[in-house]
This record gives structure tokens, C-alpha cells and sequence, in this order.
């Protein structure tokens, strides 16, 4: 399951860098979250990183979006030319 900023976001730029797959990206309003791009930093670390630094905790899981753990290291293996 990717994940998604809700508009509790305060834009205050901690998310982004710490994306390893660049799928946030600021948005009209706010940061939003590729979920083509999103592996939930599966294959990267054992949290997202994203969920870990923001303040305000507005990034849950997308439920547009669901994936398994094996879907994701896919994507994540995709992604980084590793499968």
C-alpha cells in the first residue's frame, strides 16, 4: 500500500529529502506522494521515513492503493534495477 499526505500537511519540507524513491513532491497545495513511486521504504529501511519525520502525522497508508509487502519489494526491486 502506498502512502499519501492528507491536507493536515503543514508544508514544512522535512518529508521530501527523505524519500529514497523521490515519489514526494510538492504539490499544488501541499506535498503529495507518487504512489507509483512509493514502496513504503520497503527494501530501504524498516519504517518509511516520511511517517517517521513529520510533525504532524498526516501521512497514513492509501487505501486507493493497496499492496503486500512482496508487491512492494517488486516495486522497490523495479525501481532500483535490482529484479
Amino acid at each position: 500500500m502506498a502512502l499519501y499526505i492528507t491536507d493536515e500537511c503543514i508544508n514544512c519540507d522535512v518529508c521530501e529529502p527523505e524519500c529514497p524513491n523521490e515519489a514526494i513532491y510538492m504539490g499544488e497545495e501541499i506535498y503529495e506522494i507518487n504512489p507509483d513511486l512509493c514502496t513504503e521504504c520497503v527494501g530501504h529501511y524498516d519504517e518509511p521515513q516520511c511517517v517517521e519525520v513529520c510533525p504532524v502525522d498526516c501521512i497514513p497508508k492509501d487505501p486507493d492503493h493497496e499492496e503486500s509487502e512482496d508487491a512492494l519489494m517488486a516495486k522497490y526491486k523495479k525501481l532500483t534495477g535490482e529484479g
